[in-house]
């Protein structure tokens, strides 16, 4: 179970999170989770040049290890990256040291204030400790990219019937998501072009950080 669109209420409850960025400018933040990989981040990284669209970008650390040239792409295209983790852990199914350490051990290999947790998930201790070296970045629109149980068609739906200025979009470049981003991704630039959105980066959060 997960919301598409993040309530006002869950985002006041939560102040230590960003969930969207205040703009009165028609702006868009899509970001994507879990990569990079060679079966996907490269096909999205050429969709987002067709369209002059930037991005951000949260890192598995095991994937940047892996495939350091996909992951110097994403930076020298500029776009955003943000950590996601070392292993993609779920924060609550993880002791709080090796959650921490694991996070550590995927910002040794990049350089940024930002971080997204797996799943969306943090136990109270986590987000007090975690808040105090990172801005958490969650979410407003969720298209639902990894969800088997909806189709190409209604994950589109999500993303296109909830946008507004200044939402922050998750997709996944990851296998799981592949069939459904493939379809979603170019008609979300299209479509959101055609509605006079700008694609942006979250560089606003990392204001003085330089990317490595």
């Amino acid at each position: 179970m997960y919301l598409t669109k993040t309530p006002y209420l869950i985002q006041k409850l939560f102040p230590n999170f960003i969930w969207k960025i205040p703009s009165d400018q028609k702006t868009i933040y899509l970001s994507f989770d879990d990569g990079p990989i060679p079966e996907m981040t490269p096909w999205v990284l050429d969709q987002l040049e067709a369209y002059n669209a930037k991005a951000s970008f949260f890192c598995v650390g095991e994937n940047v290890k892996k495939y350091q040239g996909i992951y110097q792409r994403i930076i020298n295209e500029g776009h955003t990256i943000g950590n996601h983790s070392e292993n993609h852990l779920n924060g609550w199914k993880t002791e709080n040291k090796p959650y921490y350490r694991n996070i550590r051990k995927c910002a040794e290999r990049m350089n940024s204030p930002l971080f997204r947790p797996p799943y969306g998930k943090l136990k109270p201790a986590q987000i007090l400790l975690l808040s105090r070296h990172y801005k958490i970045v969650m979410w407003d629109v969720l298209s639902g990219d990894f969800d088997p149980m909806i189709s190409k068609e209604k994950c589109l739906d999500n993303v296109l019937d909830n946008i507004t200025d200044g939402s922050i979009v998750v997709f996944h470049d990851n296998i799981k998501s592949k069939e459904k981003l493939e379809f979603v991704l170019p008609k979300v630039l299209e479509a959101g072009t055609a509605m006079g959105y700008r694609f942006e980066n979250l560089s606003c959060l990392t204001a003085n950080i330089a990317q490595r």
